[in-house]
């Protein structure tokens, strides 16, 4: 793998890096920046720590070569996995990771669906997914005809299979319900246990259970999902329950033979779940050595025959940017991750690829950086803290002080875009007539002046009208990301322009993404806190629903963090959420849910992620992908040319 004419490039390189970063230091300019329009070509995707390499030295030549004939893949990323259990992390990092201990059922490429570890995709022309008509009575539980999910008593409106809404009066009401069935490939866990239907049928029953801080929303709106064969799932919704994605109500196999001892709580921290998985993927894990790395080798009982190509994968953690590129430089890494390389490294990146030392990945994705109002919070912290964004025009006002154009400019190097909705706007449903807030401080002032928010005292500070309080909130965002440290100073900057004292706390991820009612995030107890959240092929308006606003009723199991309760947009979003994709009522569902987000702000969407991502020249069927969120989905076909 060594080669004597690109290794003499490497010093050109790492000057051009000093140079750069020089470059880069210059600060910025106190000027207001007036947002230019807008393009729709870029969007964005997890990229943390972006400091560019202005440290890195000249790496030394590798000192010894790799065995003749192995394939052992390296990939670096910046964060390590919190855990491996697939109900216990949303992390990039852990996503990484479990793409090559659990078999992908289907991917999300290129806003679309493919069957991988399912014999296909089910769907309602193909007969494996169908509607039936089945009778409700007092007592049942179904969606009414306003979307809503309700237990059935007289004067509830219901929609028949005739289409018609009519109110319950104790007469029995029939009405139509979804059945899907789903067919496993056979294939086998890394312990040579075949995997089962009832693996699957386990996994969703964990899911189920309230220690699991996973989404109910679909659970809530399941009569049953079962084993139907050895290798075969069938899910039914609760009647008027029209799922726009039925055809993803397939819960990932988990090993029942080895985890059914534990309870759902102890999953969570079990070393065979979240530590050292068994799983039915290409690789199984060899081990686990805590802030350096995890060895996975081939699962033998791989079911894709001659898959995998590799004979070793490690992941290793280099939280330090500047020493990961230089590993990618001198050969110790073959790629680096999203979760690392951001789009401030572009420069670099692309003088790396000119001098044929790497290869740059540069994709617009569907993550997006937003600010999170504490409309609602958790009562216990409500008590200490001043209701400050109960009204809108409070929302509206913090909007139109942030500069997220200069943020874009400055910060994504221009190559996104400053977004009004929570999905992109080169999304397939968009919506049309979205409220814009561009960055105006003179309206946003007003708008406090008329909430009542004004600096009596003068000391250029507002004060709370209620309780005579300085207007000083304390936002929230992780520790690791540098990215995320340059917007949320600039967001400081620009709030003092609007007399709003925003003060900085910066937290460890584990920190902050625990679940409530510990973690602040999903805790609901932080004024303001700065995230990434990730959409997928389908809007995910449920991120909004007051439905979804974790409490302790609901063991903190749910992603409205913003305690945001608005019943027209609850009515937009279960309508979308509960008509079948190409309707005139799951188009508009959607639009009018997105129009409704963008007047009323229940965060501050901010732009796009991009994903960046790089490989050595040798490595083989790499790729990034816009809707597939971690580029390492298709772990089981990354090869090494030798």
């Amino acid at each position: 793998m060594f080669n004597a004419k690109i290794w003499a490039a490497v010093p050109k390189i790492v000057a051009f890096c000093l140079i750069f970063m020089a470059a880069c230091s210059t600060p910025p300019t106190d000027d207001p920046v007036t947002p230019a329009p807008e393009s729709a070509n870029e969007t964005g995707r997890l990229n943390p720590e972006t400091i560019i390499p202005a440290q890195v030295e000249a790496p030394a030549p590798p000192t010894a070569a790799p065995a003749a004939n192995t394939k052992d893949l390296i990939i670096c990323m910046g964060q390590e996995p919190d855990t491996l259990y697939p109900y216990g992390s949303s992390m990039l990092a852990s996503t990484a990771v479990q793409h090559a201990i659990f078999e992908n059922n289907m991917t999300t490429l290129s806003f679309a669906y493919q069957a991988q570890g399912l014999a296909n995709i089910p769907s309602l022309a193909d007969g494996d997914a169908r509607i039936i008509s089945v009778e409700v009575n007092s007592g049942d539980i179904v969606v009414a005809a306003d979307g809503n999910l309700v237990i059935v008593e007289p004067g509830i409106v219901l929609t028949n299979s005739e289409g018609n809404n009519v109110p319950f009066d104790g007469t029995p009401i029939v009405m139509e319900q979804m059945v899907v069935d789903f067919t496993l490939k056979a294939r086998t866990w890394s312990d040579g246990v075949p995997v089962t239907a009832q693996d699957s049928v386990y996994s969703y029953n964990l899911v189920a259970d309230p220690a699991t801080p996973q989404s109910k929303f679909i659970i809530n709106r399941t009569t049953s999902y079962q084993a139907t064969g050895n290798l075969t799932t069938r899910w039914i919704g609760i009647p008027g329950f029209y799922d726009a994605t039925y055809f993803t109500n397939f819960w990932q196999p988990l090993p029942e033979h080895l985890w059914r001892s534990y309870t759902a709580a102890e999953l969570l921290d079990a070393e065979a779940s979240s530590r050292l998985p068994v799983g039915d993927g290409p690789f199984a894990i060899q081990e686990w050595i805590s802030g350096e790395q995890i060895r996975l080798v081939p699962n033998e009982f791989y079911y894709q025959e001659g898959l995998p190509y590799l004979d070793s994968i490690t992941y290793k953690f280099i939280p330090d940017t500047n020493q990961l590129i230089a590993q990618l430089l001198n050969g110790d890494c073959d790629i680096g991750t999203q979760d690392a390389l951001g789009t401030d490294h572009s420069p670099f990146l692309l003088e790396a690829e000119s001098n044929g030392l790497l290869i740059p990945y540069f994709q617009t994705g569907t993550v997006w950086e937003h600010i999170d109002f504490g409309i609602n919070p958790e009562p216990g912290y409500a008590a200490s803290r001043p209701d400050w964004y109960e009204d809108v025009r409070v929302r509206q006002a913090i909007t139109l002080c942030t500069n997220r154009q200069r943020m874009v400019d400055e910060i994504m190097f221009g190559r996104s875009e400053v977004i009004h909705s929570y999905i992109p706007s080169n999304h397939p449903l968009y919506a049309s007539g979205l409220t814009e807030w561009p960055y105006n401080v003179t309206t946003a002032n007003r708008l406090l002046d008329e909430a009542g928010f004004l600096d009596n005292n003068g000391d250029g500070i507002r004060e709370d009208p209620v309780t005579g309080r300085p207007f000083a909130p304390t936002l929230i965002t992780t520790l690791e990301n540098e990215m995320r440290k340059q917007l949320t100073q600039q967001f400081k900057e620009n709030l003092l322009a609007c007399g709003i004292d925003v003060q900085l706390d910066y937290l460890l991820s584990s920190e902050l993404y625990a679940s409530g009612p510990e973690g602040p995030l999903f805790g609901r107890r932080f004024d303001l806190s700065e995230f990434a959240w990730g959409t997928g092929v389908q809007p995910p308006c449920e991120f909004y629903l007051s439905s979804e606003i974790p409490t302790a009723e609901n063991d903190w199991a749910g992603q409205n963090n913003t305690g945001f309760i608005n019943s027209a947009f609850d009515a937009a979003c279960l309508q979308a959420r509960g008509n079948l994709p190409g309707t005139e009522a799951y188009r508009e569902g959607h639009a009018e849910a997105q129009r409704i987000f963008s007047e009323q702000l229940p965060v501050l969407p901010l732009f796009l992620r991009l994903k960046v991502a790089a490989a050595r020249p040798d490595v083989l069927n790499f790729g990034v992908d816009p809707t597939q969120n971690s580029e390492l989905y298709n772990i089981y076909e990354l090869d090494l040319a030798q």
